[in-house]
């Protein structure tokens, strides 16, 4: 049922709870450090309303668990024990009767420069082969594929070749997926490309049911939802930005502290625009998606 509702930001909920998550890993660290404090954050979006909770797998390459000192196979079960966690967030809140609905699960599947850990996900400027980034991904996929999630969610890609990559992986999938950018502006995702030349390539792809925007100032998302609408009829439009501020990659904080009450004035606005799926990135948190919630429901009446 559209608009979907998808989750914000996993990484303020967990701070929010008390947890540090300077560290390389992210919010990953917890798959295996305090796996309980996932299910809690996945169960704060349950019950604010959204219908998709992504999986905490946004920062859990096998190559960034690996170096952070898991053996192969431990990386790969990290990785399906991020689906089995808000599983389990989903099942306990049927059980409370939170809800009466079950919620589709998003396998998240971060771009390249997530792994780097240095912000490189905000240039896209990789200096990487496409066979790297191939070997970095193929793995990746086909766990979170295989591992009972509903659909994948390819987020915060900064580059065209990257974009390319997943085209490429995707067709080969049993789920259905979304694949969402990130931008410097209206018009240019963070490597420079054009965002009408990375939409085309999805135009008419076999997996691809979605494409958009995430981890994206507020303020550039109506144009970009009026690109979308004209470069790419055939496919939902997924928006879903970040608070505004700006990230700092040395300390894995936040600055330009900003009121997430811009996105909330703007979301009526996206809603009326056609946007399809709607939710939050980084810095926006569970009452903004129950505001969310509220809005939707009031379109739907």
């Amino acid at each position: 049922i559209y608009p979907l509702l998808i989750d914000g930001g996993l990484s303020n909920v967990l701070e929010d709870l008390g947890y540090d998550l300077n560290d390389n890993l992210w919010t990953a660290k917890l798959l295996n450090d305090h796996p309980e404090a996932l299910i809690k954050a996945h169960l704060e979006y349950i019950k604010a309303g959204a219908t998709c909770i992504t999986t905490a797998s946004y920062q859990a390459s096998i190559m960034g668990l690996i170096e952070a000192g898991y053996s192969k196979d431990k990386a790969q079960g990290l990785i399906k024990k991020s689906v089995i966690l808000v599983q389990k967030a989903i099942q306990t809140a049927l059980d409370l009767k939170i809800i009466d609905t079950r919620p589709l699960i998003a396998g998240s599947i971060g771009p390249y420069g997530a792994y780097l850990a240095d912000g490189s996900e905000y240039h896209g400027n990789y200096a990487v082969t496409d066979s790297e980034l191939i070997d970095f991904h193929v793995k990746r996929i086909e766990i979170l594929d295989q591992s009972g999630v509903d659909l994948l969610a390819c987020e915060t890609i900064p580059s065209f070749q990257e974009a390319k990559i997943h085209s490429e992986l995707l067709k080969k999938t049993n789920n259905p997926a979304w694949i969402s950018f990130t931008c410097n502006d209206e018009s240019y995702i963070r490597d420079g490309s054009d965002i009408k030349k990375c939409i085309a390539i999805f135009k008419n792809h076999p997996k691809i049911f979605a494409v958009g925007v995430n981890c994206t100032h507020p303020s550039y998302i109506s144009d970009i939802i009026h690109t979308l609408k004209h470069t790419n009829t055939n496919k939902k439009i997924i928006i879903y930005p970040n608070s505004g501020e700006l990230y700092e990659p040395k300390t894995k904080t936040w600055i330009q502290c900003s009121e997430t009450s811009h996105f909330t004035d703007l979301a009526q606005e996206w809603l009326d625009l056609g946007a399809d799926i709607i939710g939050g990135c980084c810095r926006i948190g569970p009452n903004n998606i129950k505001y969310l919630h509220k809005l939707i429901n009031y379109k739907n009446s």
